[in-house]
């Protein structure tokens, strides 16, 4: 049953490299969101995939009596959910604003800094 998750992981952590190379803005936001979406992933497939037996310990039991789900990985993904989300709200105000001011997503063509037609600095005294 894992299998197939940890593919589709990989597959996240993959894309979302990719497109955090990127040099456009919107593409790096949407790498950032699956790699939110891939470690999330990557929590619930350790948390081991049992969904059958809630995490509740009959009375006269110290522990449970059968394997069941753990509920520590769904909490941290539910935190990660939330953190993630805003992250990527307060990412995506960033890239409006820049794109406001600069007209452009192009991190390469964003060179308020850096302006393209200034001449070298001396390269010997």
């Amino acid at each position: 049953m894992e299998f197939p998750f940890v593919l589709l992981i990989g597959l996240f952590f993959a894309a979302a490299v990719y497109l955090m190379l990127s040099k456009f803005l919107v593409r790096v936001l949407l790498g950032v969101v699956l790699l939110g979406n891939g470690v999330n992933l990557l929590l619930f497939t350790n948390g081991r995939i049992l969904r059958e037996i809630p995490p509740i310990i009959p009375e006269g039991h110290d522990v449970p009596a059968t394997l069941t789900a753990n509920a520590l990985p769904q909490a941290l993904i539910l935190t990660a959910i939330v953190i993630s989300f805003s992250f990527f709200a307060f990412l995506l105000v960033l890239v409006y604003r820049a794109y406001q001011d600069l007209g452009t997503d192009n991190g390469n063509e964003m060179r308020l800094a850096e302006p393209e037609d200034d001449p070298l600095p001396p390269t010997g005294y």
